[in-house]
């Protein structure tokens, strides 16, 4: 049954949301309380302890990027909206705007693997609803065009499923040394950045 909405208006909602998340990104991130000594030295003893937190900031920050470009990069394909897509895209919101409740947790307990476990399950979900979208909207074609090369979305399966893989094995590592897990965490975006096989069938938008 057809919503009658068009897919841009998903658009619209999808990115005010990442822009909305983004943006509370930054709020977890504190300024650092005058209290505890004065001067130059204690602010910049202060501002050190606070890496945990600019770090995770960092890295989430980048990885909300990431899963707004493949978000786009699908849209580019799909031509219609339905019932299904329309709830996949509010399941996918949802958990995506708690990206920043996880990552402040992950920030305040960087060596807490429970902390870990939370931040690496929020991003893995979000990322297993980003890969059902485009499952579901190129099973038979029926909201893309029925002329889309099956090799485009074969291609495009496999490099979604790479960030589900990659956060499982953060989260197995983090029940042996939750900075090992942090590090995979910082590697997963640097590896969607790097141009890849289905980023040669990318066209711009007519």
């Amino acid at each position: 049954m057809d919503s009658g909405l068009t897919k841009s208006r998903i658009e619209a909602l999808c990115d005010g949301v990442f822009a909305i998340a983004m943006t509370l990104m930054a709020f977890n991130v504190k300024v650092p309380s005058r209290s505890g000594g004065s001067g130059a030295v204690s602010l910049a003893a202060a501002l050190f302890e606070l890496w945990p937190q600019f770090l995770t900031y960092i890295i989430s920050f980048v990885i909300l990027g990431v899963y707004w470009i493949g978000h786009h990069n699908q849209f580019h394909y799909i031509r219609r909206s339905d019932r299904v897509l329309l709830w996949i895209n509010i399941i996918f919101l949802m958990f995506l705007t708690a990206i920043p409740f996880s990552t402040g947790v992950l920030g305040e307990y960087p060596n807490d693997q429970i902390a870990v476990v939370v931040y690496g399950s929020n991003l893995l979900l979000v990322g297993l609803l980003l890969y059902c979208q485009w499952w579901y909207a190129t099973s038979k074609h029926h909201l893309t065009d029925p002329g889309l090369d099956p090799a485009i979305v074969t291609m495009a399966k496999k490099r979604i499923l790479i960030g589900p893989c990659i956060l499982l094995l953060a989260i197995a590592v983090s029940y042996l040394n939750t900075k090992f897990s942090i590090l995979i965490f910082a590697v997963l975006p640097v590896i969607y950045i790097i141009p890849g096989r289905i980023d040669q069938h990318w066209s711009p938008r007519e």
